[in-house]
This record gives structure tokens, sequence and C-alpha cells, in this order.
């Protein structure tokens, strides 16, 4: 049994390491690395030694385009500043929980733990927002048909305002020709 005490890596923490490339959730091999406590080249190694269990839907080498844009995105172009010399290993949420059998160290454990329940509250999160995407398209649609009514309304209280201003202004002009008296 893993003590809750062991993780101390807030959930916003690891909520911030997750990155979206390729249309995927992932994560990249040096932030894993830092939070099992162990050094980036180590996690690669065990990832080498064990790649049938590490097929292209589980992860992926970014390449240098996908680096670039990646740490453009932290206004930065020192390869120093963000340490990385070499593309990294982007892991997606499975292959992050393949980690968990090649890293068998109980703080990987826990924090692999910790990083499939972030998954799954992310993913009900997007489903949960979807949902309200589809209701918000369908008021949309109901406002748009209102909207046409509506127009129409104005229209018609305008041409309303229009005949009353009309009368108005036919009623305080000075009349002419014969008075009765």
């Amino acid at each position: 049994m893993i003590d809750k005490k062991e993780i101390t890596v807030p959930d916003e923490v690891l909520m911030s390491k997750i990155y979206l490339i390729r249309g995927q959730k992932v994560m990249l091999d040096r932030d894993l690395a830092l939070l099992y406590g162990v050094q980036t080249r180590r996690l690669k190694e065990q990832v080498r030694r064990n790649k049938d269990r590490f097929p292209g839907d589980f992860m992926f080498e970014l390449t240098k385009e996908e680096l670039q844009d990646w740490r453009s995105q932290f206004a930065t172009s020192n390869s120093e500043v963000m340490g990385l010399r070499r593309p990294p290993f982007a892991f997606t949420e499975h292959g992050v929980l393949m980690l968990s059998s090649v890293l068998k160290s109980k703080k990987a454990i826990a924090i692999n733990i910790q990083i499939m329940r972030i998954f799954v509250r992310l993913r009900t999160m997007l489903l949960t927002h979807k949902e309200l995407l589809v209701k918000m398209n369908r008021v949309e649609e109901q406002i748009q048909d209102h909207g046409e009514d509506i127009h129409t309304l104005f229209e018609y209280v305008d041409e309303l305002m229009k005949d009353k201003e009309t009368a108005t202004q036919q009623a305080s002009r000075k009349k002419i020709g014969f008075k009765k008296p």
C-alpha cells in the first residue's frame, strides 16, 4: 500500500506539465523524470530497453520543429535555458501508465497513480465541456431563429412609430384653407 504522505506534488503542478502536442495530451520525459526522482537519461534508458512496451500511440519523440514550437511557447531560444539539447520523448496517458511497469520505485508508482487520476479528471472535464458546447450550439440556433422574429417585430414597431409620427405631424400643422366659424 502506498502512503498518501509520499505524494507531495500538488495536482496543479502535475496539470501544468501536461501539454497538447500532435493533438494529444502528453507529458515530456524530463518532467516525468523530475517527478519520479530519476535522471532523464535513466528514464530514457529504461524506455529504450523496453521498446516493445512503448508503441507509437504510447510514446513518441518530438521532431526538431515540434521542439522549436514548444520552446517558443516559453519565449526562449536558448536550448540551455530549457535544458533540452535533444528532442524529448512525449508520453501519452497510456505511455505514462506503462512507465510504472518500467520504473518500479515507490515514488514513481505514487506519482503515476496521481497522474492517472489527473488524466481521468481532464477527460471528464473535457466531456463536460463538450456537452456544454453542444447545449450552447442548440441555444445559439434557437436564438438565431428568434433573432429573425425579433428583427421582423422591430420592423413593425418602426413602421408603427413612423405612422404615429406622421399622424402627430399632421395634427400639429396649421390648417390652411376655409375655416368654419
